[in-house]
This record gives structure tokens, C-alpha cells and sequence, in this order.
């Protein structure tokens, strides 16, 4: 097993790259309407959380600015679930399945960005390349 811990950064890595140009699609569907629309989009609440997927979801895939983005996309999907999937579940059980309410993808955004908010950007980013920059020595003349 220790041999797989060598490849978990570059997974890692690879996993925020896709699940932010994923959720940076579903901006893309609310915002520019791509990828067939959606209905409701022109609502402002609608509006900034799409602005906040769209952005939020390219800045994660690229590793730039990683943490201060998925704080605020695992924040907009815990508003997403409650505001809107929870809120309006015909049933009770529905409110606390998120199965039955149509939920499970914003719970699954919300969990997986809180972890990279944690976890940070990683070795494949822009923001460690940054910080190898900004700790490369200097020439002494």
C-alpha cells in the first residue's frame, strides 16, 4: 500500500482539476447558458451562484487561488442543498434524504470542497508553483 501513497498528489490533483471544470460547467449552464440551459437562471440569486460556479470552479481546477474558491463553492452548495433542495422537498423524508430530494450533487460538491479547502491546491497548481517562486533563492552577487 505504500507504494500508491507516491501517486495520491497527482490523483489528488487530478480529482480537483475535474471536479472543478465539472462545477465550473454548471456555472456555465446558469450564467452563458451552455450545456442546455437552466430554467430559472435569470433569477439574481441564481445569477451570483452560477458567477460563483462558473469562476469558483476554473480558479479550483487550476490551482489558483484553491482555497479561498472552494470555501466559497462548498459555501454556495450548502446554501444550494438547504434554499433549495431541502426547502422544497414535498415530503418530510424528503428533507432529510438528499437521495429523495434531488440534493446529492450539491451535498457532494459541498463535502468535496470543503475537504480541498483543508487539503489545499497541491504540488499541480498554480499556487504551489507561486510559492516555489516566491521561495527560490536568490543570486548573491
Amino acid at each position: 500500500m505504500n507504494s500508491l501513497n507516491r501517486c495520491a498528489d497527482p490523483v489528488y490533483c487530478i480529482m480537483r482539476f475535474i471536479a472543478g471544470i465539472m462545477f465550473a460547467c454548471h456555472g456555465a449552464q446558469l450564467v452563458l447558458g451552455r450545456f442546455g440551459g437552466m430554467p430559472g437562471s435569470d433569477k439574481p440569486i441564481m445569477m451570483i451562484g452560477g458567477w460563483i460556479q462558473l469562476v469558483g470552479g476554473l480558479l479550483i481546477a487550476l490551482g489558483l487561488l484553491t482555497r479561498v474558491a472552494a470555501f466559497l463553492a462548498s459555501g454556495e452548495m450548502a446554501v444550494a442543498y438547504f434554499m433549495f433542495h431541502v426547502a422544497k422537498a414535498p415530503a418530510l423524508e424528503a428533507k432529510f434524504f438528499a437521495i429523495l430530494n434531488h440534493g446529492e450533487l450539491a451535498v457532494l460538491y459541498c463535502w468535496l470542497f470543503l475537504f480541498v479547502f483543508f487539503y489545499g491546491a497541491g504540488r499541480l497548481s498554480i499556487d504551489a508553483m507561486m510559492r516555489r517562486g516566491a521561495a527560490a533563492p536568490t543570486a548573491t552577487v
